[in-house]
Parts: C-alpha cells; structure tokens; sequence
C-alpha cells in the first residue's frame, strides 16, 4: 500500500513539475515576444503600377527579412481601399495626395510616410474620336470615379481650358466601370489611370487628349497610415519603409524573378505593363528625403499639399479646409536604411 501511494505521489509531482514547466515556457515565450507581434500590420493597396512592387515586397518575404508582420491586402476597387482605412479596417493604405487630403477634410486622421511614385503619364483622360483637346469636352458626357484622383486630374484640366464642373456632364462611375463605359461608346470620354487605360483605349480612334505627364507632381502615390497606428508603432512601420527600399533595389538587381510577379498582380501582359514604366516615376529614397521638404514645385510634397488643398475647397472636392499641419511624417524615409 505504502510503495502503490509512493508511485502514484511520484506520477503526480512528475505531472505537476511538467505542468509548471510548460507553463513557465508559455510565459516566458509570450514576454520574448509580445502578443501585439502576432498580429499583422495591415497594407491596403490596389490596381497601380506604382503599388504593384507591394506583391513583391509579400511574395519574396522582404518584411520578415526586416522583423516586420505586414500583411497586403488586395482591393479591387481603389476607393475601397480609401474607404477601408478611414473605416479602421487597415493600418496603411496605398493612395495618392489629393485622396489623402480629402479624407482628412471629412475627418480621417492620416499621416504619410512614404511616397512611392508620382504619375507622369499614366492617368489620362481620354476622348472619343472627333475630340483633340479638352475644350472639346463642352456638352459631352465624361466619367471618372467621383471624388478620386482621376476626377481631380479632370477638374484640373477642366479649369486650365477654362471651363466649368458644369460645362460638361459628368458620369460617375468606379474607374473599372468607368473605362468600360467608354469602350462600349456610353460616354464622350474619361479620366482613368493605369491599367484601365488600356482598357478604355481599346475603343477605334480615341486618344489620351491630356494626362498627368503635362502635370508633374500633380499625382503622388503615397503610403498612409493611420496616425494612432503611426504613433503606436512606428518600429514597424520604418520596417515597412525599409522593406519597400530593399523591394526596389530587388527589382532593380534581379529582374528575371521579379518582373513576373509585377506583371502576374497587374493583370496584363508583359509588353503592356512595360509600356506604363515611363508613365510611373518611382521615387527613389534620395528622392524622397528631398520631396518631403518645403519647395516651390509640385514635386515638393509640402507644396503640392498646399496647392491640392486649394483647389479641393474651390471646386467643392472639400467642404471645410482640411488641418495639413502635420500630414507629412518624414521620419521613416529620413532614418530608412539604403
């Protein structure tokens, strides 16, 4: 009797010692490693070819290479992803200056901390055959997507020709949509950006009567992110910033690998999307240490805040003028590693 209750006393302190070892490794792993690591950082990003490096970043495990957890969320529609950030439903979203300014004149509270490219081509606005210049859209029906960068760019080139929103009759539609309204003859023209360019060209003799080459620094393409999460986080959000550098220096060093995930997450061919290369100026880190100072040129992020906000408030894009004090967060490019 007494060497059974030895045994089974024995069993027992044996089970209880490994219980509390286990234990003891589940806490010491959970203070090696916050539970807050195991949760993604959150990237929204859609149809652009100056986001499309973001599959790269993912698919060759550049963030893990950085000790980041990011995870890239793929939005078909882009005002989805706008949309989806504003809501809390990202911590980052891939989105151009003016949409930014927008929703911070709504209420988002969104800094940038990274500019990715800024368009030199690649949003157009394309017209039926018979019309040769933007004054010749007076009376036509012209989409774009309402209160997105396309719009911007059409109100923009609207005023330069000396026109109003009201001289022409505007279609709004999701950029998708939108270009193939146009193909299918619904509308006179449209404001879309690449890749739906080439979706919308696609209709015999129309032609790109204007686009963003002709507008520097009009159009930059950014990464935003909340401001709590910025403030929250900012080690992983320089990661991030270091893993976009090291996902350019990637494609510029190893094209054969990578060329082929940029062309499989754009959606058309390969001689397609090399065509919108010139349309799309990647900014480079020098580059974006320079754009983020005051300047006197679109290309200077500070001033093309300015500019965007003044003309939003006048052609009613914003209802109230949006605070831009501190929409501009130069510290992750500034410390980015090359």
């Amino acid at each position: 009797m007494t060497s059974v209750s030895h045994h089974r006393s024995r069993r027992l302190r044996s089970a209880l010692l490994a219980l509390l070892a286990g234990l003891g490794a589940g806490l010491t792993t959970a203070c090696q490693k916050p539970v807050a690591d195991a949760t993604p950082l959150r990237i929204g990003y859609s149809a652009w070819p100056g986001w499309f490096p973001w599959a790269v970043t993912e698919s060759r495990g550049l963030f893990a290479a950085k000790g980041v957890n990011a995870r890239m969320q793929w939005f078909d529609g882009y005002l989805d992803s706008i949309n989806a950030l504003n809501a809390g439903q990202l911590d980052c979203n891939s989105q151009t200056l003016n949409d930014t300014i927008s929703s911070i004149a709504g209420g988002a509270d969104l800094q940038v901390v990274l500019q990715n490219d800024y368009s030199t081509g690649n949003d157009q606005i394309i017209a039926a055959k018979g019309l040769e210049k933007v004054a010749d859209l007076k009376g036509k029906k012209v989409a774009a997507e309402e209160g997105t960068v396309d719009h911007y760019l059409l109100l923009k080139v609207l005023k330069d020709a000396g026109l109003k929103d009201t001289d022409i009759t505007f279609v709004p539609l999701e950029t998708g949509a939108a270009a193939a309204a146009f193909a299918a003859g619904k509308v006179d023209a449209v404001g879309v950006y690449a890749p739906f360019t080439t979706q919308a060209l696609k209709r015999p003799g129309s032609r790109a009567i204007t686009t963003s080459k002709q507008h520097p620094g009009a159009i930059s393409d950014l990464l935003v992110c909340r401001r709590e999460v910025v403030s929250k986080n900012p080690e992983a959000i320089q990661k991030v910033v270091d893993a976009w550098f090291a996902t350019l220096r990637l494609m510029k060093q190893d094209p054969a690998v990578t060329l082929p995930i940029l062309v499989q997450r754009s959606g058309v061919s390969e001689a397609e999307f090399k065509a919108y290369d010139a349309g799309t100026t990647i900014q480079t880190l020098a580059e974006n240490r320079q754009n983020f100072r005051p300047g006197n040129t679109m290309t200077s992020l500070p001033y093309a805040s300015g500019q965007i906000v003044d003309f939003l408030v006048e052609v009613g894009l914003a209802k109230t003028r949006p605070d831009i004090t501190s929409l501009l967060n130069a510290t992750f490019v500034t410390n980015a590693k090359e």
